[in-house]
């Protein structure tokens, strides 16, 4: 009886456990795995792994690098000082490390053709056809900053531009003792003198800041174009950057009309999208003590919604508009956003391009 039991108990430890749960608890698992990497070398387990991932819901992928096109052109070359001249010029490809366990069913580690060094997002996601939130990080941000400015910016897009928010600061300050989220506001109707100085940056930078960010959100909405009408079943996209420098989100409507409407190239270049003709706030305030001990010179938030059709003069819903814009940023960030709520606003037009 003893032997019998021993060998009963040794034959239990040789059985798969996973083979016993569910495909729909497996499914589970794997989509709170969602890492693409990982659910890579989860196809290589097993054939029932193998036919399995393919069909999670929620994934994130991981850009490693980003390559420049025609070597003449990089993101920092966004804080240089021919700024304008490489401005239009602002192309990004993605390129993924090699990837081989979702192109080869094989589970071994060569990839199928010594070609095969390289792959798009686009060809990584192709083995997965029930995707419905999907991540796409960078590896840094779009544009290129002086040291100690920090720039964040968050876009909408459908076919096109829905919205953007940016924020800026010169210089940002860690260790601040106080917190003084109103500050002094100017009542004068005017922006204060240092809006214009030297050492503050100016409408010049601002206005860099302004385009950089449209520029950098229009190439990602562009490259995001064939993932879209490939995969029919997304009701989210999110595209940031390990920086967390930019966001670029589409919901389900968004991702309906981008599929639907044709896609309207820029003029200057046929690797990102036009811009719309846009108005835009702007807020400003010198100085900025948040919580969390930061403190931000020359603190300035810009909102920027397109003109046309279905969008009025005074920027649709200002409701809407508002907690759009208090809802972008998290920690100290959506407390600048909330402060400079407070302040005078500026009004400005931009063509498009």
């Amino acid at each position: 009886m003893q032997i019998k039991s021993r060998v009963h108990a040794d034959s239990s430890l040789n059985q798969d456990h996973f083979d016993q749960l569910p495909d729909s608890l497996l499914l589970l698992i794997f989509n709170k795995l969602a890492d693409v990497h990982s659910l890579g070398r989860c196809l290589a387990v097993s054939k029932r792994f193998n036919s399995l991932v393919p069909l999670v819901h929620d994934l994130f992928v991981k850009i490693d690098r980003l390559v420049p096109v025609d070597g003449d052109c990089d993101v920092a070359s966004l804080s240089s000082p021919n700024i304008f001249a490489h401005l239009l010029k602002l192309i990004l490809l993605t390129i993924l490390r090699p990837f081989h366990h979702l192109l080869s069913t094989n589970g071994g580690n060569k990839p199928l053709s010594p070609q095969a060094s390289h792959h798009s997002p686009s060809q990584i996601l192709k083995n997965f056809t029930q995707v419905q939130n999907l991540r796409i990080e960078l590896p840094a941000g779009d544009v290129g900053t002086e040291d100690g400015v920090f720039l964040k910016w968050r876009a909408e897009f459908g076919s096109s531009l829905q919205n953007c928010v940016v924020l800026g600061g010169t210089k940002i300050e860690h260790g601040s003792n106080s917190v003084n989220l109103q500050g002094p506001v100017e009542d004068d109707g005017r922006l204060p003198e240092s809006f214009y100085t030297d050492t503050d940056g100016g409408l010049k930078l601002r206005v860099i800041w302004t385009i950089s960010s449209l520029l950098a959100a229009s190439t990602r909405h562009y490259l995001l174009h064939q993932i879209v009408k490939e995969h029919t079943t997304l009701r989210s996209l999110v595209s940031t950057d390990a920086d967390g420098q930019g966001t670029l989100t589409m919901g389900l409507e968004q991702l309906k009309e981008f599929r639907e409407k044709p896609l309207a190239p820029s003029s200057s270049s046929n690797r990102r999208t036009q811009v719309p003709a846009s108005k835009m706030k702007l807020r400003y305030a010198p100085y900025l003590e948040l919580p969390e001990r930061v403190g931000v010179q020359g603190a300035t938030l810009l909102i920027i919604k397109p003109v046309g059709e279905g969008t009025s003069c005074d920027y649709g819903s200002e409701r809407e508009m508002e907690a759009f814009s208090c809802g972008t940023f998290d920690g100290p960030f959506q407390a600048a956003v909330k402060a400079l709520g407070k302040r005078r606003t500026y009004l400005s037009e931009m063509n498009g391009f």
